[in-house]
């Protein structure tokens, strides 16, 4: 009767070769995982922008008085009464979504929605913002993988998040 010896392991090239597939797939997977990281900072920032453009609204029509959403650096923003000024609820800009840029058309930091939950000019004169595009400030990435958002706000206060990217004006996403 023969005896076999049972090979147990890996010879060194099984092994070397294994490795060379997984870089492969690493370094291949890359620019898609940047591309997913990027996106998803501007996506948790459109969405932050939006939920507190929403808490405003929702504010001035229950506090049954005139209430303001501020922009300050970044991403932060504040929503507030404004008078007696009263901060209801602010997110700083270090609570996700560093590296994403801001651009509000006009480019005025702030926004008011009086009692009706309609849009209405701000306390010092000043028109509020109807937009804000988000973008990331470190543009790394092909055009065709970046995703940029935008937020739009109409004159009776609905405030929508869109694709600028998409032209198709049946499909749902499109601006």
């Amino acid at each position: 009767m023969l005896n076999f010896q049972q090979n147990r392991g890996f010879t060194l090239i099984e092994l070397l070769v294994g490795l060379a597939i997984v870089s492969i797939l690493i370094v291949s997977a890359l620019p898609s995982y940047s591309a997913w990281i990027q996106n998803t900072k501007i996506r948790n920032a459109a969405e932050s922008v939006q939920n507190g453009l929403q808490l405003a609204r929702s504010e001035a029509v229950s506090r049954n008085t005139n209430v303001q959403f501020a922009f300050g650096t970044d991403t932060q923003w504040t929503v507030s009464v404004v008078a007696p000024v009263q901060t209801i609820q602010s997110r700083a800009a270090e609570q996700g979504s560093l590296g994403v840029l801001v651009t509000r058309t006009p480019d005025s930091g702030t926004l008011t929605f009086n009692s009706l939950g309609r849009v209405i000019t701000n306390a010092n004169g000043s028109a509020s913002f109807t937009q804000v595009d988000l973008d990331m400030s470190d543009i790394t990435l092909p055009a065709n993988l970046r995703r940029p958002l935008r937020v739009t706000i109409s004159g009776a206060g609905r405030v929508r998040m869109c694709d600028p990217s998409v032209t198709d004006a049946s499909d749902t996403r499109a601006c």
